[in-house]
């Protein structure tokens, strides 16, 4: 079920080309992403999707896509080879000190990040990460359909989704909101579905910022295997790479 699952998110993925953002002036003809997904405490089974589907965007789309979970891979010569860093559903601690001040210095000097889900379940520890991310995971309710409200329709995130957008997932409830240090692009309507005892009013789930010189994306989607089969996230999730690359605003 998940090859043809799979096969599907390729097809999807295929019809998402963006034609000539990677030849624009300045920028080098292919941008250089890293895909990160070390786990130090549970481990979706989605990332293996993920990762697929972001080769994928990177090959429709002109950049090109490395995985790792090797974080000796996090020094400054390794870093400076990569415009973004991807932590795809990352969780628990992943980085010793060393490696925590050279994505320090990657981001505040002009880097990427983009979070994927459990990239808001990591590093808690970490005093950087956590304005890098946004906000800590604190608590889900069991994974079932919400709506997703739009707030930005600009953005390159966003541009293509219904003000309301209905789908399935496992929604995180943050420790606390970022909306007053991010820009939020999309929230959750906490009406649609049951959010438990962690409900927070006012539920940002998709935002981005920056850091100095270097560009944070965070989108509380992609629990699921099957969220990356979906047409409208995975042009989602594209636009938070175009922003973590430099090539959308924030």
């Amino acid at each position: 079920m998940k090859i043809v699952s799979l096969a599907l998110a390729v097809l999807a993925v295929g019809a998402m080309t963006i034609p000539g953002w990677a030849s624009q002036p300045g920028r080098p003809e292919q941008a250089q992403v890293l895909v990160f997904s070390k786990t130090a405490g549970y481990r979706h089974d989605s990332i293996e999707a993920g990762i697929a589907a972001i080769e994928q965007l990177g090959r429709d789309n002109g950049f090109t896509v490395e995985s790792t979970e090797d974080s000796s891979r996090f020094t400054d010569t390794e870093l400076a080879r990569y415009d973004a860093v991807v932590w795809l559903s990352t969780t628990g601690d992943v980085l010793d000190p060393a490696q925590q001040d050279a994505f320090e210095r990657y981001v505040r000097s002009g880097g990427g990040y983009l979070g994927v889900h459990a990239a808001a379940d990591t590093e808690y520890d970490w005093p950087f990460y956590g304005e890098l991310v946004g906000a800590y995971f604190a608590s889900h309710p069991e994974i079932q359909s919400a709506t997703v409200r739009v707030e930005d329709h600009d953005h390159d995130s966003t541009a293509h989704l219904p003000l309301n957008w209905p789908r399935t997932d496992e929604w995180y409830n943050f420790a606390t909101n970022p909306r007053a240090d991010v820009h939020v692009l999309a929230a959750l309507d906490e009406s649609s579905y049951d959010p438990g005892e962690g409900a927070m009013g006012d539920h940002p789930i998709a935002w981005c910022h920056t850091v100095d010189a270097g560009r944070a994306y965070y989108t509380g989607g992609g629990h699921t295997v099957e969220s990356f089969n979906e047409p409208e996230f995975l042009r989602h999730l594209l636009g938070g790479i175009r922003t973590a690359l430099g090539q959308a605003p924030c």
